[in-house]
């Protein structure tokens, strides 16, 4: 994708902008447990979030106990119980792998479900996922051809459940055969796709009802331009461009880092493409490929709430309509969660 078209991409998204963006908390299972990503989630919706999601892993990024503790308990699971814990914020995972562990059409099931526990405040969040949690359950790990191939074709099946049809689908990977939803809520909840390049933003281009990418300034502009174009080429009305990035805060921003270092692995770009399945390697390749410089470049880690107001509003200007922080904080989730509530969002929003 040339230089120019991904400039255009981002003055058309900083156009589409609304007045005022949304702002969600991602939080972790790989190293919180289910019963303290509850209490998070609540805490993180009094702190005046507008959406609260969660990562879906099989597998942490690292080996458990070095240097951080793991979970991975399911997110579907979870998302039921923060519905009831919880009452405004929109509510998904971040991302569902639709590749192979689950079924499309069980995932079209479990969000229609979740918005009927949820009215109003369901979303769905699909990307092709990581070979730690595919591999494990049996699927040998696909090239990235593939991996969109199957994405593309369970997303078809996911949305015509989602609005009500009766799906009979002979594809090369999925086959349903007169698959319907019988718990069918009134609203289809909102359906975005996680892309880090400009070919995945294609596929969310035309069957998602946004991107959702990291927040990356190198990235971000072809995979705006890629999601636009193919919106166009579709004749479908762009939807949300959700931002994500990781974030600490702690007595300094060495120590946010420190709090923070297990999750260097996801900087690592061929642990979302390659086969690499292993908790140890996966740690491994973090530590030796990623300085403490660049993971802190990547991150929100301060002290200063001003800090992370200035980063965030950087980040908007690459045209986001949301901005997702992920909680990463391990020594005092809480205390960041609360900071954003006093200090960050007010101004963000000020």
């Amino acid at each position: 994708m040339g230089v120019i078209e991904s400039a255009r991409g981002l003055l058309w998204a900083r156009r589409r902008q609304p007045d005022e963006l949304a702002y969600g908390l991602a939080l972790a299972h790989e190293r919180f447990s289910a019963d303290q990503l509850l209490t998070q989630a609540a805490e993180a919706e009094r702190a005046g979030f507008d959406l609260v999601c969660c990562s879906d892993h099989l597998a942490p990024w690292w080996e458990p106990g070095d240097p951080a503790p793991a979970a991975s308990g399911n997110a579907w699971v979870w998302l039921g119980a923060a519905s009831q814990v919880t009452s405004t914020v929109a509510l998904g995972p971040a991302v569902t792998a639709v590749v192979h562990r689950y079924n499309p059409v069980v995932v079209a099931q479990q969000v229609a479900t979740l918005e009927i526990l949820a009215p109003g405040r369901a979303f769905l969040g699909v990307g092709s996922g990581e070979a730690m949690n595919e591999v494990p359950a049996g699927l040998d790990w696909p090239p990235v051809g593939e991996q969109l191939e199957r994405t593309e074709e369970a997303l078809t099946i996911i949305r015509r459940l989602l609005d009500g049809e009766t799906v009979t689908f002979r594809g090369q990977y999925f086959r349903t055969d007169s698959a319907r939803l019988y718990g069918l809520p009134e609203r289809r909840p909102p359906i975005f796709m996680s892309a880090f390049g400009p070919r995945a933003a294609e596929v969310a281009g035309r069957h998602a009802d946004g991107v959702w990418t990291l927040a990356d300034p190198r990235t971000v502009p072809g995979v705006v331009a890629g999601y636009r174009r193919a919106c166009e080429e579709a004749g479908r009305e762009p939807g949300e461009i959700i931002l994500q990035a990781i974030a600490a805060i702690d007595d300094t921003g060495d120590a946010a880092v420190d709090s923070a270092r297990e999750w260097k692995a996801i900087q690592v770009k061929r642990h979302y493409s390659d086969d690499v399945h292993d908790p140890a390697q996966i740690q491994g390749n973090g530590r030796n490929e990623v300085s403490d410089l660049a993971f802190k470049t990547a991150g929100l880690f301060s002290p200063d709430p001003q800090d992370h107001v200035r980063k965030i509003k950087a980040l908007q200007q690459l045209g986001a309509t949301a901005v997702v922080v992920m909680n990463v904080a391990g020594r005092d989730p809480m205390g960041t969660i609360r900071a954003y509530g006093e200090s960050v969002l007010p101004q963000l929003r000020g």
